[in-house]
């Protein structure tokens, strides 16, 4: 039996061959960092919602990492309402062989 090895991007969702895999990926780590400050500081799902102005189902989705139907801009305006600083940078992504 022969073995291939493929080797990927470095992005799971780009190898997948998801075509938005730059904004899901965006969208995690700042989901990620939602998710932290929520830990952090002990917040429950309605007041992470009071806090971000956004509604309690949308927090549980961040939460849980359903992220199809919340914007990027969205996640990005809730870490501002925690008092974060958000930047963005764009770098050029390897192109499929």
């Amino acid at each position: 039996m022969t073995c291939t090895t493929t080797v990927g991007t470095q992005n799971v969702l780009y190898d997948l061959g998801f075509e938005d895999a730059a904004e899901l990926t965006a969208k995690v780590q700042l989901a990620i960092r939602f998710n932290d400050l929520i830990d952090e500081r002990g917040l429950n799902q309605r007041e992470a919602a009071a806090l971000t102005a956004m509604t309690q189902p949308k927090v549980f989705q961040i939460r849980r990492y359903k992220l199809h139907n919340i914007s990027l801009e969205r996640v990005m305006q809730a870490l501002v309402a925690l008092s974060q600083r958000v930047q963005t940078r764009a770098h050029s992504l390897p192109c499929p062989s």
